[in-house]
């Protein structure tokens, strides 16, 4: 039995640790794995017989490297690609542009007395479902579906999956937005949950560009054992089990997820805040859809330097842009972006 602390190249928010883990207890010769996105190891404790700790490494970075992790049992020098930027940058500036002329014609109306409207809900889903933090979410589909395959039921297991995650998004999105009502915040409270989505959004965004190595440790997040119990679900092979997994995803680490979850707070209203919620949902939906009823592994064919910049880029971009709402919403400037 050996116990080695090897160190992940890959790692992009608190979704990554779940992850890992994961892939790596699935293996018969590993007891234990703990992995800890601050310092950007893997624990891992297992009957490794005779190798090296080179050679465990290597063998485990062929069962995570799909993820876009490497293993290494020596800490490995980051090089920034800055050379991504010469496309992520005008690519993230050509969506920006459209997105604020939409909105200018009240196609996509970002802002409406400092609110996230769902428009925005649906395209920050959409940013969400490629980016590594929703590459659990799309394990967990993945490994359900491979379940459920080997005893030919190949449909079901996905439509529960997702027609349980929309149901849980809208239900208890709405049940937040509820509370909102019941605590009545106020313009005070109000505003710093506002102040608090366009930090998280400007934290995530910073992750994404994968520059700044200290900002994942700013990054909040929800206690680990909460995604490894949900994860533990897609290895019970019952009938209700995809339908249970897709209302446990709403608990999932995944920054972009609380996000949203703390604007609905800001709503006040069941219906308002069930509305963002789905519109969040339907936005994750046609990649998560993509992965369950195929075996094209998308989330793998995203993980490139250049479409994270992007992504980064555009979610600070919301991170600013929600920001600036927060403050106009609050009466400290003048609106920026009005109609």
């Amino acid at each position: 039995m050996k116990t080695l602390t090897l160190h992940v190249i890959g790692m992009h928010c608190s979704a990554c640790p779940v992850l890992i883990e994961s892939e790596l207890m699935d293996l018969p010769e590993v007891v234990s794995a703990k992995a800890s996105l601050t310092h950007h190891h893997v624990e891992v404790t297992g009957e490794f017989g005779d190798k090296t700790a080179a050679h465990i490494a290597q063998d485990l970075t062929e069962v995570v490297k799909r993820h876009g992790y490497t293993l290494s049992p020596e800490r490995q020098r980051r090089a920034v690609k800055w050379g991504d930027f010469a496309l992520a940058l005008p690519i993230a500036l050509a969506f920006i542009t459209l997105f604020i002329l939409l909105q200018k014609l009240g196609i996509v109306n970002l802002v409406t007395a400092g609110t996230v409207t769902y428009g925005t809900a649906f395209v920050i889903g959409l940013i969400a479902s490629v980016s590594s933090c929703m590459a659990v979410v799309g394990g967990l589909v993945l490994s359900m579906s491979a379940n459920f395959a080997k005893e030919g039921d190949t449909i079901r297991p996905q439509i529960f999956f997702h027609c349980g995650r929309l149901v849980a998004f809208f239900v208890l999105g709405g049940v937040i937005g509820a509370l909102g009502a019941v605590f009545k915040l106020g313009a005070t409270g109000t505003f710093l949950l506002s102040l608090a989505v366009a930090i998280i959004l400007l934290i995530l965004g910073i992750n994404l560009l994968d520059i700044f190595p200290w900002a994942k440790r700013l990054q909040p997040t929800l206690p680990s054992f909460i995604g490894r119990h949900i994860n533990g679900l897609r290895n019970v092979n019952h009938t209700l089990t995809p339908l249970l997994m897709g209302v446990a995803t709403f608990f999932l680490p995944c920054g972009f997820t609380q996000s949203m979850q703390i604007y609905t707070l800001t709503t006040g209203s069941f219906w308002t805040g069930a509305l963002t919620m789905s519109a969040f949902a339907l936005g994750t939906l046609p990649v998560l859809a993509l992965l369950s009823f195929s075996s094209l592994g998308i989330h793998t064919k995203a993980q490139s330097g250049v479409f994270f910049k992007t992504a980064g880029l555009v979610v600070i971009f919301f991170g600013l842009f929600n920001l600036i709402n927060s403050l106009v919403a609050a009466g400290i400037m003048a609106p920026l972006f009005s109609v």
